[in-house]
């Protein structure tokens, strides 16, 4: 497989039923947070709802920076939640947790938060390419493409 291919995720169709279904319902915080982030809204990171993270489906999940957001609502098994979280920051994951109430009470304390640690393990966006495509390398080694340049 070549470094620009990617493998199929593939995923029991039970956790894909599910994470289509909890795409299709979110509670009302995780929507409220979800307007906030999506369309890299937050510093031109893109998010994704629902995520299949091994056994486990993320709330939120900035890939690149493998930030994981999770919202938790009042009936939340705490032992549960520190299994999930000690596994996902076994995949090299950062969570963030917050509670629905945190989220619905001051929304705006929840994207400083995330967007606080995001700029703390921010990847730096890779290079644009000059626009005739050749970049700049001949010129700045004295090498020449053999056509006379």
């Amino acid at each position: 497989m070549t470094a620009s291919k990617v493998a199929p995720r593939t995923l029991p169709t039970a956790q894909r039923e599910r994470a289509r279904t909890m795409r299709n319902a979110p509670t009302p915080a995780e929507q409220a947070l979800w307007q906030q982030l999506r369309g890299s809204k937050l510093a031109g990171h893109k998010f994704s709802r629902q995520i299949a993270i091994g056994p486990f489906i993320a709330d939120l999940v900035c890939r690149r920076e493998k930030l994981v957001i999770e919202l938790d609502g009042s009936q939340h098994d705490h032992d549960a939640d520190a299994r999930r979280t000690r596994f996902l920051e076994g995949q090299g994951y950062t969570v963030l947790r917050f509670t629905n109430m945190q989220v619905r009470d001051d929304i705006d304390m929840a994207v400083r938060v995330i967007a606080a640690r995001l700029a703390s393990v921010a990847t730096p966006p890779p290079p644009t390419p000059p626009a005739s495509g050749r970049g700049d390398a001949l010129a700045t080694t004295g090498l020449t493409t053999g056509r006379g340049e």
